[in-house]
């Protein structure tokens, strides 16, 4: 009787959910969490064990095979195409079954998950592809040369799988909401702003202004450069740059020089660009923790309100 009653403890115990580890964290306050799913399952696991009632697991879905995109399990899909924009950033490709969307709304990201040396690490990216995509969507990424997550990345080839969970992001754009939205983005920080810009600028009805300040160290790192202009042609959009580590106009395009500025995005220049809005901006911020903080401060003392803006 006490073997068969050890062999049902052991048996539960190999039920019992495993508790994530720190890499499995995208850090970006996803709802729900992996941490969330765990201590939701580990509740079930405990319910169950206390009734010694298996049914009570069934509740549980598998991560294999899911049938949709939703944000507690991860799906697959398969790699298209990767293209390199720069040394050390991609444009990936995912394909959709037949026209099928994605069904994210613009400014919304995924969760990517990888394994890299037996170990599970996930991040967050958003999709830079119009929101109304059949059949694919795009990501940008961007590797870090000590970077797990780069690793696993860098060794993509088109055929290639990946698995995503999501949608996950608390910023919801409506036409119309915002009489200027002032975007303001450094390095990858550009991927949310993509969908929603373009979100504006193809729909006719939509009469909000866009002042998007897109911050790099060079003019060759600039991602999208032909998407960028294409925008910028719109008569409610304007995009500057600011490089960081360039100096001379001259060895800009001529199409560049007027709307560029070099060094970093400071109050000055902060206070200049919220003067010159057409109307009343509500503010987009995305980059680094540093960038993102230094943007905070310099909104604030430019005028803006707490309620003004918001941090992907």
């Amino acid at each position: 009787m006490a073997e068969r009653e050890e062999d049902a403890e052991e048996a539960w115990l190999q039920l019992r959910p495993v508790e994530p580890l720190p890499s499995q964290c995208c850090g970006s306050g996803c709802s729900p969490c992996v941490f969330d799913l765990y201590h939701r399952d580990l509740a079930r696991w405990e319910t169950a064990r206390a009734s010694n009632d298996r049914s009570l697991l069934s509740g549980k879905q598998s991560q294999n095979c899911p049938s949709k995109l939703n944000p507690e399990n991860f799906v697959a899909f398969r790699i298209s195409a990767v293209n390199k924009l720069t040394n050390d950033t991609y444009c990936v490709r995912f394909a959709l079954p037949g026209n099928s969307q994605l069904s994210l709304r613009p400014g919304q990201h995924l969760v990517l998950r990888g394994i890299v040396e037996d170990l599970e690490i996930q991040r967050a990216y958003t999709p830079i592809s119009p929101a109304n995509a059949e059949g694919y969507f795009e990501v940008l990424i961007k590797c870090y040369q000590m970077g797990l997550m780069s690793q696993y990345i860098k060794s993509w080839r088109a055929g290639d799988t990946a698995f995503w969970r999501g949608p996950f992001g608390d910023f919801f754009y409506k036409p119309n909401q915002y009489g200027e939205l002032l975007m303001l983005a450094a390095g990858t920080g550009l991927a949310p702003m993509v969908p929603i810009l373009q979100s504006i600028t193809d729909n006719a009805d939509d009469e909000t202004f866009v002042t998007l300040v897109c911050c790099f160290k060079t003019f060759d790192s600039i991602y999208l450069k032909t998407f960028l202009q294409e925008q910028a042609r719109f008569w409610n959009v304007r995009i500057f740059f600011v490089l960081s580590q360039e100096n001379s106009l001259e060895q800009l395009p001529w199409s560049y020089r007027e709307k560029t500025h070099f060094g970093r995005l400071g109050l000055d220049l902060m206070e200049e660009l919220v003067a010159c809005c057409r109307r009343k901006p509500f503010a987009l911020v995305c980059g680094s923790p540093e960038f993102t903080e230094d943007m905070v401060k310099c909104l604030l003392c430019a005028g803006l309100a707490k309620d003004s803006y918001f941090l992907f």
